[in-house]
């Protein structure tokens, strides 16, 4: 059997590899899979030291309302500030004290903040103390 080579034919030979298209297209895949995989890590954990300050926040705001309504004197009205210690830290709270329709009753409103100049409150509690 004799094979006779044809003058302007080209054969293309395959080794079953990839080009170097393919695989850079596959590469800015996986980068950009990557890349966002990392932005959604990182944003969750940011949201879980976000909640866990707000549950402490919370808890602080719970504590100073049942501080107030086991304390035998009265609250005075209007707006007081202070702080109170809980998980290693220092939670600062603005509590302002109302008047209701019962006298026997006033409205208690109780913000607690992060940080000292009261700029990033974290929770807010609406309760009440009677005599």
């Amino acid at each position: 059997m004799i094979f006779k080579r044809r003058p302007h034919t080209f054969i293309r030979l395959r080794n079953g590899g990839f080009t170097l298209i393919e695989v850079l297209i596959a590469l800015t895949i996986i980068a950009i899979s990557l890349g966002a995989l990392m932005s959604a890590s990182g944003n969750q954990a940011y949201q879980t030291g976000y909640l866990k300050q707000k549950t402490l926040a919370h808890w602080v705001a719970m504590n100073e309302m049942t501080q107030l309504q086991l304390e035998e004197e009265w609250p005075a009205l209007g707006e007081s500030k202070g702080s109170s210690e809980m998980a290693g830290a220092e939670w600062f709270w603005l509590r302002t004290v109302k008047e209701t329709q019962d006298d026997n009753a006033r409205g208690v409103e109780l913000e607690v903040f992060a940080d000292k100049n009261h700029k990033q409150n974290l929770t807010r509690l609406i309760g009440y103390v009677n005599r």
